[in-house]
């Protein structure tokens, strides 16, 4: 049986568990989990918040973070402005980034959802709107959601990753986790 660590990952919390970057220190995943043996399964940008899975096999490590799994992960994004059908289409077909074309996403409007506070707040200007969308993506490129958002044309405010494969966040806070076992 593999240990899977669910974690509920906060904004400006690094996904490693030391901070090599800076002579001041910043959050890492040590701040949050205190087990013994597991190791990230994938990234998540220090801007985003949202599900990140930690796991003591390196076999489950490996199908949940190779781009040759396609193991589909789904974000919950606030982007600035109102995104129209076209936008929409373009991220449903798949979109051309300076590193070539992404897979065709599933990209939908959604109200907004109850999620907790982010600290700092993200901006709010009353002269330009802004819109929730549900993505879902199969490949893990280098801030793919940010820069899909961008190339339609409606920049990323605030992105939280909801799911990977069959794992969600439901019922864990922010910076918090849970632990389940997987065969």
């Amino acid at each position: 049986m593999a240990r899977l660590i669910l974690f509920n990952k906060p904004y400006d919390v690094l996904s490693q568990f030391t901070d090599r970057g800076t002579d001041s220190p910043r959050a890492t995943l040590s701040d949050f989990i205190k087990v013994p043996g597991v190791y990230p399964a994938g990234r998540l940008d220090r801007d985003s918040e949202g599900l990140m899975l930690l796991t003591d096999d390196g076999r489950l490590q490996a199908q949940i973070s190779s781009p040759k799994f396609k193991m589909p992960k789904c974000y919950l994004v606030q982007v600035e402005g109102d995104p129209g059908e076209d936008a929409l289409v373009a991220l449903r077909r798949g979109v051309e980034l300076k590193d070539g074309m992404t897979l065709p996403a599933g990209a939908e409007r959604i109200e907004p959802p109850a999620l907790w506070p982010r600290n700092p707040p993200v901006r709010f200007r009353k002269s330009v709107p802004d819109t929730w969308l549900k993505l879902t993506i199969r490949e893990g490129r280098n801030r793919q959601v940010r820069r899909m958002t961008a190339a339609v044309g409606h920049p990323t405010l605030r992105l939280v990753r909801w799911s990977i494969g069959d794992w969600t966040l439901d019922g864990i806070a922010q910076g918090e986790w849970r632990e389940i076992q997987v065969r």
